[in-house]
């Protein structure tokens, strides 16, 4: 029977609650538009959020924390991620929710200093000699397995490699040649060899290697110009997490018969922190101090709170950025009321950004980016409803009802959510006030504590 190659007609995307964030939407002088970037309205707080994002690019914001306060729903977790995008890739952003240092795993103090280290990045400059060029001819020495002889195996392997400018042929050895098989390497791919390390990476296809397939077939790359063996610098970005975990495993034997452990010694970090400065003072590396996003956190104890408070003066500190909606409130651990439930000695460290409640037209416009990145479409009527239902009960709910309107749209045959789509759906879940007034009505049924 003859294959049958079909075209999938829908895949699966999942849109997240903050997917449509492309940044703060300021202009140069740091003035919020009213909609842009997929940000609307919290003028003020998208503006400090521009200067905090100025301030941590030109390194001046070492030993400091930020604060984004207000009520549930105004924002604070987006523009907590539309500061990460302004930052760009290289710059680490870590999101975590204060109930994640609880773990029986490991101590909470540790996975606080997990996440800030994760928060932190090295970029590490090399200079590697390098063999790069199009595979012009590749033969193998085949020879039995000498553990199973009915199979051969390659024992070298002749290779030529060839640039715009040059052609140079290699005796390869046995491991080199099983990772050209094992890597479906052929005539008219580019490659990179590391020739210290040896480890090969495939680029693409030659332009000019002959096209085999209309599909599945490799990415068409240039030919790769000057000579075959030359000298290459590579820029990558690590975190220091990431060193530490390495350096972790490089232990003694009797690791092996030790039950498993995430935690990471102090010994093993204050070496990777002595390899970091060797590296940043020899010119061959730089930090990248990232950020550190921090939400629910009146979640946190005041142990936690107090070794903060400590690791925020260390130079190898990131950006913290915390978020709470709280008001006054117990600080964890203590019978001591705060503002956000956040000890006054650190409150004193941060830089406190404030958010409000959305307006009517701010509600509906929210809406409708969030159905234009769902792909659906709404009336003008739906769209009223929607945004009544924002503003009397709460913004999160109200986008949470898209998407059952959308699946009763579907189930009419109509790719448009109209006005008693949105009102079925209203008539089946329950809001925060109707959900309280649920309780209230069977509360003898209910069961207690």
């Amino acid at each position: 029977m003859a294959g049958e190659i079909r075209e999938i007609a829908q895949t699966f995307e999942r849109i997240s609650a903050h997917s449509h964030i492309r940044g703060l939407g300021l202009d140069e002088n740091l003035r919020a538009k009213d909609v842009a970037d997929g940000l609307v309205g919290q003028k003020k707080a998208r503006e400090a959020a521009g200067v905090v994002v100025r301030l941590i690019k030109s390194g001046k914001m070492a030993g400091r924390g930020i604060l984004i306060a207000g009520p549930p729903g105004t924002g604070k977790t987006a523009i907590a991620v539309a500061i990460s995008k302004e930052l760009g890739k290289d710059i680490p952003f870590v999101q975590v929710s204060a109930s994640e240092f609880y773990s029986a795993e490991i101590k909470k103090t540790e996975a606080l200093i997990q996440a800030m280290r994760k928060a932190i990045g090295v970029r590490i400059r090399e200079t590697r000699t390098v063999l790069e060029g199009e595979v012009a001819g590749l033969d193998y020495n085949m020879v039995p397995n000498p553990y199973n002889p009915t199979q051969k195996i390659p024992e070298s392997a002749t290779l030529t490699l060839a640039t715009k400018d040059e052609k140079r042929t290699f005796s390869v050895g046995g491991r080199l040649a099983m990772q050209f098989m094992a890597q479906g390497i052929e005539v008219g791919d580019v490659i990179v060899i590391d020739k210290e390390t040896g480890r090969i990476s495939k680029l693409g296809r030659s332009e000019k290697a002959k096209k085999k397939y209309d599909l599945g077939d490799d990415e068409v790359v240039p030919v790769p110009s000057g000579k075959v063996e030359k000298e290459k610098e590579f820029t990558y970005v690590v975190t220091l997490h990431d060193l530490d975990e390495a350096n972790a495993r490089r232990t003694s034997i009797f690791s092996l018969f030790s039950p498993p452990s995430r935690e990471v010694d102090n010994e093993v970090r204050e070496a990777v922190d002595e390899q970091v400065k060797k590296l940043v003072e020899e010119g061959r590396a730089e930090l990248v101090p990232g950020v550190l996003f921090i939400d629910e956190t009146h979640l946190m104890d005041i142990e936690l709170f107090a070794f903060m408070n400590r690791a925020m003066e260390s130079e190898m500190a990131p950006i913290i950025i915390l978020a709470s909606n709280r008001g006054f409130s117990k600080i964890r651990g203590t019978d001591i009321t705060a503002p956000h439930g956040i000890p006054l000695d650190l409150l004193d460290r941060l830089l406190i950004i404030t958010t409000e409640p959305y307006s009517r037209d701010e509600i509906r416009t929210i809406i409708e980016i969030r159905a234009a990145e769902s792909g659906m479409m709404l009336s003008d009527e739906a769209m009223e409803k929607l945004t009544d239902i924002g503003e009397k009960t709460s913004l999160r709910y109200a986008v949470q009802l898209l998407a059952p309107a959308y699946e009763f749209a579907k189930m009419r045959n109509s790719g448009k959510v109209e006005l008693d789509d949105v009102e079925r759906a209203a008539s089946i879940f329950a809001d925060v006030s109707q959900s309280s007034a649920y309780l209230k009505k069977w509360e003898e049924k209910m069961l207690g504590m």
